[in-house]
């Protein structure tokens, strides 16, 4: 016998060894076997010998390729494999070990505390057998490998497996394994919630499925399970079939559908396991062939698998409410139908898989649906919704092994699982098939068809990050359609034409910034600590993960994703196809959009605008040899150059780097100096290019710069001016284009007007500077654009004449509109130069106005234009106006597709841009000029205007950025018609009927502003809103009209209803003497708006060496808040309030701020009365609220006798009873949590300083209505009581009736408790609060008396008190208690009662009393 080795054994004792084992040929302890290939699918060792013996004497085909490598290529660009854990595990290199150590380690007692031992106290505990071995016999594995089943049924299983198998074979048991039938799946049927009742019925002999007993203590537990199941069974037995789903019904509805998902489960796995133990299986082995049954998954949850919901839209069904037809069953597979039969000779065919084999049958018919169920969209390749009950032959390639193989196309879920394929087709055709998706989505497509959002979908789902990872492929067609599914999702082409289209608008260049609206996160954990520990707004942004970030702002997200490096190598290193570089350069145009900050890392990317300006806007190119050229580098493009005109707009700072540090200057002198027929490009590529670079030169000499190209370029702008009327011929198919390139240059030189005519005033501030820092004059002065005018005055003047040609006519409306716009900034800037004549202007504006204006303003077609004046507007067609349903608040767009098929601002039948331009004109031209005022009366006068302006002032715009950036001309518009308006009403009379109108408008339209319109607002508040003239009730016998209707209502009541020292028409005519005083206050209170004021003004007037961005403010809100007329208030109560409710003493309020507050209410009071429409914006319970801080801001503030004037005349406005239907208290007001919050400061401030005034009180007594919470009624008699004993206000002061307090009756035990304790303890008294008393009174009575049925409590509560009463010393309260009949707020008391007791009340009152003696004599 060979021994073994010993550690002594020196090297060659070890070698000595193995000589003789090999000499003596004994067997090797252990044998070298191959591993299987899990990923190939081949069979374990034993398997190998198995199927070796079964294939023996066969001969095998064996093919042999020279220069094979040993190992296979890997397959890419295949995804890497990462490992699971590593992810989890991230460690930095400045992070301290021990820190994470102590973060990632867990106490013992965290997995000692889990650790719960098993109850076997009902397990049978059994005796090994007795044997005569003193230990088990050990089993090899070479005494039962040859009894052991080599193949068991249901896949591969360990020698261990194997072994107990054989072993329970041996001593007669079943086996632990499912059947191959069983496997494959049961008999095939349509399975209903009917049918597993009754196979319930049919099991009845299999034992109970979900009872097993575990659990029971006690020696018996397994018969105490089977005696449960026969009682269950027997039940069952008992019950009809309608009766079985009736109960089955109710218990889905009660039970959570996962444990009624677990309990289908388990009787799927006892059906499957009991298959394979019947008499008659469903499948077997034959010759020649075999049987195969399929699966019905659908018609059995149970057997389904179960898979995530997919995170996508889904198709809405059909109407009708027609029955879902029942399919066939679908047959079982076998051998023949299969196309092809297989053969047991063909190589890996000796074992046939069925559920493979499955896909080899032809598709069933898709099922036809009739059911309002939601189905799940499909697609096809082209982004096109496929309906579900469409048949799609198979070629197409629609039809793959999904979860409904019968449907053609692909869900959202599939075509993400697709684009990580390794597959390099199938990753370019899943990103194509989602940019389709998503370009038909945004066109509004799927509108009719799909139940809510896809982009929202697709977002939710993750594929911002699926697109960024396609990005970073390395293989170029991959990456090309990443690029595209982006460009599709950020950029919408309908909105930018729009934002193109307007570009020459008064203030076109400007727009609102791309951002999502500013979401407020609430800081739990900053909230303890001080504010120099607190994290600062960046902080908080670089803590968030991309995934957070993404969610709120998508652009965001991408840029912290590294998406601008990654776009830079793609242009820079791919050089990729014209179509991928186009979609880069228009999604960092998107981004440029976005945000000054966004625009600023665009600029600040390592060498990516030095790569887009070298190889797509290069000084010298050649011409391509091609038509469709293979490469855009090395020739000019349109869209880099209106990439860097959006950059440039975000700021002054941006547009001088881009021209002096990227030499922009001198590639725009290049371009601008040639025509276009001379770009060597294609006509339309080079007329865009012409156009997007008079653009961004209109940017820059917005800011006053690069207007030194204006005069070395003056020949060639003179040329191109010279030839505007050939250009623009109908013939020419670029005649769209044309007409862009046209309305460039003129927007161009309006910009150069405006800067020149800046250039005397900057040149004397720097010779009076006395050097001090100022800026410097432009170097293009008023001399070098006086010129400019007489041509382009020609060429109106020739458009004018061509709005008679049908064929011209459109061309014609599109460029005017510029020309008046031009016109405006010539005369407006002249009027302040020094070689400015009067005598000559008035008389050159007097021919203007004759020859061009009025002719203009009658012609026939703008007529008609003005005509459609409100159908076009965004004001009055709030809710006609379509949404985008694709927009997102991650992402917010201006909701443009279809743009040029609907009415609106921008169509081409609006009138608002030549309206506008025609405004501005005549706003200038009157003020230079006033006695052309009148001959303009026409346009106000007109009926379309009128009703134009009647539908403005009763409309409720809402703010968004899709009607955000339409709003804003629209505003202009209506200002420039209130600025004519105020020029005519002091002259016109026939215009001054309209006056009222026009307040309206200009009070309507201030709080809806935006930001950037400050000047506007300052401007409507100086000259408008306070304006008397515009008031013309005020001056046309309104006070006396007011003063004669309350004598009336006076006389009607005999009595005063509240102790006013004046009515409100005196009020009211105090007010109107008031309104210059008025408007100084607002004025005074809004005043730190000023530097956005003056912002705002150089935007708006052209003075461009000012103007620091032509980004617009971000949308966050109105200029001026909605409740503005309340602002000297809340101003006031913001810096003298006490928050605890206490007051302060008169002499600490500011200095004015008794006069403020007296402007303030005088105006609340003129606008409640002649201009209520305007302040139907703010509900009632806000001005309540707004009105209590007239108590809240001093402690006799609301003392001062024009003060209590006012609010008693606005406390007679708000409850009158068409008023008092509307204040709804029980709705949190605007700015407040709740208005028992403000109430409760109001009781606190009343028992403080009121000295019982009755005004205050009248306010406190208005929110104890019985409609109103009981909180506040019992915040009076719980908390503060003791207001009772000073709340004096009589019936006949308070204006309120008395049943709004009364009726319905108190239903609150606890408050009729409390009325009934103030009532007997004399804490409420008539002559103390003889409202509340009455009220009081009412309810107790009401309530004592009551026959309703109540809860025990509510019963015993009554005939404690009727008791308490009935025994009450106070013979007065003792009658009005029981006596109480109604209220009646013109008696003297309030209320009548009964001269006796009614039968029924004495009754009542006997019977208690009866109930009580017979208690006592027990």
């Amino acid at each position: 016998m060979l021994r073994r080795p010993n550690p002594n054994d020196s090297e060659a004792d070890l070698l000595r060894e193995q000589q003789e084992f090999l000499a003596s040929g004994a067997s090797s302890a252990a044998n070298v076997v191959r591993r299987p290939d899990k990923r190939r699918g081949q069979a374990g060792a034993a398997e190998e010998e198995h199927d070796g013996e079964e294939e023996e004497g066969m001969e095998r085909d064996v093919v042999t390729i020279e220069d094979l490598p040993d190992q296979l290529p890997s397959l890419t660009p295949a995804p890497p494999k990462k490992s699971r854990f590593k992810a989890s595990c991230v460690t930095f290199e400045d992070e301290d070990a021990e820190e994470r150590l102590d973060r990632h380690d867990t106490h013992i007692s965290a997995v000692l505390s889990r650790i719960v031992e098993r109850d076997i106290s009902s397990t049978p505990i059994t005796l090994p057998a007795l044997t005569g071995m003193a230990f088990p016999k050990v089993l090899h594995r070479s005494e039962t490998s040859g009894q052991m089943p080599l193949s068991i049924p249901g896949g591969k299983k360990s020698i261990f497996a194997r072994q107990i198998a054989a072993q329970r074979i041996k001593e007669g048991k079943t086996p632990f394994i499912v059947a191959p039938e069983a496997a494959v799946g049961r008999e095939t049927r349509m399975e209903t919630d009917q049918g597993d009742a009754v196979d319930g019925l049919q099991a009845a002999d299999l034992g109970p499925r979900l009872v097993s007993g575990q659990g029971l203590k006690g020696p018996d537990s397994s018969a105490e399970t089977l005696r449960i199941h026969s009682e269950n069974q027997a039940k069952l037995q008992r019950m009809s079939q309608s009766e079985i789903l009736e109960e089955q019904q109710k218990l889905l509805s009660q039970l959570d559908p996962r444990l009624v998902e677990f309990v289908r489960s388990r009787k799927a796995q006892s059906v499957s396991s009991s298959a394979s133990s019947c008499k008659h299986p469903q499948g077997k082995s034959r010759e020649g062939g075999f049987t195969l049954k399929a699966v019905n998954t659908e018609s059995d949850p149970s057997v389904a698998p179960v898979s995530p919901k997919p995170q996508e839209a889904e198709m809405k069904g059909e109407e009708e409410d027609e029955e879902e037809e029942h399919l066939p069953p679908p047959l079982a597979v076998a051998g023949e139908d299969l196309p092809v039969k297989p053969q047991k000779e063909w190589v890996h065919m000796n074992k046939l898989e069925p559920e493979k084999l499955q896909w080899m049958r032809d598709l069933p018919a898709p099922r036809k649906k009739g059911t309002k169920k939601a189905m799940q969209a499909r697609f096809d390749f082209t982004g096109a919704l496929i309906p579900p009950t469409e048949d799609l032959p198979t070629h197409l390639g629609l039809h793959h092994h999904g979860e409904e193989p019968e449907r053609a196309g692909y869900s959202l879920q599939e075509l993400f699982i697709l684009s990580r394929s390794q597959v390099i087709q199938q990753r370019s055709l899943a990103l194509s098939t989602l940019a389709n998706i998503l370009s038909k989505a945004r066109a509004g497509a799927f509108v009719s068809d799909l139940k809510g959002s896809v982009t929202s979908t697709l977002l939710d789902a993750g594929l911002l990050f699926l697109l960024r990872f396609a990005l970073d492929d390395s293989v170029e067609g991959v990456m090309s359609a990443a690029v595209n599914a982006l460009k599709t999702l950020l950029v919408c082409e309908s909105d930018e034409e729009c934002l193109d289209c307007t570009f020459s608008w008064f203030r076109g260049l400007a727009f609102f910034p791309l951002l999502p609206s500013a979401q407020e996160e609430e800081d739990v954990e900053d909230e303890a600590l001080p504010e120099s520990m607190r994290e600062t707004a960046k902080e908080k942004e670089e803590r968030k993960s991309d995934h957070d970030v993404a969610r709120q702002d998508v652009v965001k997200g991408l840029l912290k994703m590294k998406l601008l490096p990654r776009l830079r190598y793609i242009l820079e290193v791919v050089r990729p196809s014209p179509r991928v570089v186009q979609d880069v350069l228009e999604i960092m145009t998107r981004i440029a959009r976005h945000s000054s900050s966004s625009a600023t890392q665009v600029l600040d990317c390592p060498r990516l605008m030095e790569m887009v300006l070298s190889e797509f806007l290069p000084i010298s190119w050649t011409a391509p040899s091609l038509p469709l050229s293979p490469s855009v580098y090395g020739l000019p493009l349109a869209s880099a150059m209106k990439m860097l005109r959006v950059l440039a707009t975000s700021g002054r700072h941006a547009c001088a780097r881009l021209l002096n540090s990227f030499g922009l200057k001198q590639r725009l002198s290049h371009l601008l100096s040639a025509d276009p027929s001379d770009f060597l490009l294609e006509q339309s590529e080079a007329l865009r290019i012409s156009t997007e670079a008079y653009r961004l030169w209109a940017v820059a000499a917005g800011y006053g710069q690069a207007c030194k190209l204006y005069i070395d370029l003056y020949p060639s702008i003179a040329k191109t001016l010279q030839s505007v009327h050939r250009v623009l011929s109908p013939s020419d198919p670029l005649l769209p284009l044309q007409l862009q390139r046209v309305l460039a240059l003129i927007s161009f030189l309006t910009q150069v007007t405006h800067t020149a005519g800046c250039h005397q005033e900057l040149q004397a501030g720097a010779v009076s500077s006395k050097g001090e820092e100022c800026l410097p004059p432009p170097p293009v002065s008023w001399d070098q654009v006086v010129g400019l005018q007489a041509p382009l005055l020609g060429h109106l003047k020739g458009f004018l004449k061509s709005l008679d040609d049908p064929s011209q006519r459109e061309s014609s409306l599109t460029v005017i509109p510029a020309y008046l716009i031009y016109l405006e900034s010539y005369y407006n800037q002249f009027s302040r130069q020094s070689c400015f004549k009067p005598v000559e202007t008035l008389q050159e504006l007097e021919q203007l106005t004759c020859e061009v204006l009025l002719p203009l303003l009658s012609h026939h077609v703008v007529q008609g234009l003005i005509k459609n004046l409100k159908s076009s507007s965004v004001v009055c067609n709030v809710k006609c106006s379509p949404l985008d349903p694709e927009s997102t608040p991650s992402l917010p767009g201006l909701s443009c597709p279809g743009w040029r098929d609907r009415p609106g601002l921008v169509s081409p039948s609006s009138s608002f841009p030549l309206l506008t331009g025609l405004g501005l004109l005549l706003q200038t031209i009157t003020g230079i000029h006033k006695g052309l005022s009148s001959k303009f009366t026409g346009l106000l006068l007109s009926d379309a205007v009128l009703q134009y302006l009647q539908s403005c002032s009763q409309a409720s715009p809402t703010q968004s950025h899709t009607r955000a950036w339409l709003l804003r001309h629209e505003q202009h518009l209506l200002y420039l018609l209130l600025r004519l308006a105020h020029r005519l009403v002091p002259t016109d009379p026939q215009v001054a009927k309209h006056a009222s109108l026009y307040h309206q408008v200009a009070l309507v339209l201030l709080p809806w502003l935006l930001p950037g319109s400050e000047y506007l607002a300052h401007e409507l508040l100086a000259t408008i809103i306070f304006n008397k003239d515009f008031i013309s009730e005020g001056h046309s016998g309104g006070p006396e009209a007011l003063e004669l209707g309350e004598l009336r209502l006076q006389e009607g009541r005999h009595h005063q209803t509240s102790p006013s020292f004046q009515t409100v028409g005196a009020l009211l005519r105090e007010a109107c003497v008031q309104l210059p005083s008025i408007r100084g206050c607002f004025l005074t209170h809004l005043a730190h708006l000023e530097p956005s004021v003056l912002t705002s003004r150089d935007a708006l007037l052209g003075r461009n060496p000012w103007i620091s961005c032509h980004l617009l403010p971000e949308l966050t809100g109105p200029t001026l808040p909605s409740d503005w007329p309340f602002l000297p208030l809340i101003s006031l109560y913001e810096q003298t309030g006490v928050s605890d409710g206490g007051g302060l003493l008169v002499e600490e309020l500011p200095q004015g701020a008794l006069q403020a507050v007296t402007h303030c209410l005088q105006w609340l009071l003129l606008l409640e009365v002649w201009r209520e429409e305007a302040l139907k914006v703010i509900p009632p319970v806000a001005k309540l609220a707004r009105l209590s801080c007239v108590f809240l801001c001093s402690s006799d503030l609301f003392l001062e006798r024009p003060v209590q004037k006012l609010t008693w005349g606005l406390f007679r406005l708000l409850t009158r009873p068409s008023r008092l239907d509307s204040l709804d208290l029980n709705v949190p007001p605007p700015g407040l949590a709740s208005f028992q919050d403000l109430y409760t400061a109001l009781l606190t401030q009343y028992e403080a300083v009121s000295f019982g005034d009755q005004l205050f009180g009248c306010w406190v007594l208005l929110p104890l209505q019985r409609r109103y919470s009981a909180t506040m009624r019992l915040a009076v008699f719980g908390e503060h009581v003791g207001i009772l004993r000073s709340l004096g206000v009589t019936l006949e002061q308070f204006s309120v009736p008395i049943e709004r307090f009364t009726s319905p009756p108190e239903d609150s035990l606890p408050l009729l408790r409390l009325y009934f304790r103030s009532l007997v303890t004399g804490t409420l008294t008539l002559r103390w609060c003889p409202v509340l008393y009455v009220v009081a009174l009412c309810h107790v009575n009401s309530f004592i008396f009551s026959q309703d049925a109540a809860a025990q409590e509510v019963e015993a509560a009554r005939q404690s008190m009727l008791r308490k009463i009935y025994y009450l010393t106070d013979e007065v309260l003792r009658n009005h208690l029981l006596l109480f009949r109604l209220p009646q707020q013109h008696l003297e008391f309030g209320f009548s009662v009964y001269d006796q007791l009614p039968p029924i009340r004495a009754k009542r009152l006997e019977s208690i009393l009866r109930q009580q003696d017979s208690d006592k004599g027990d």
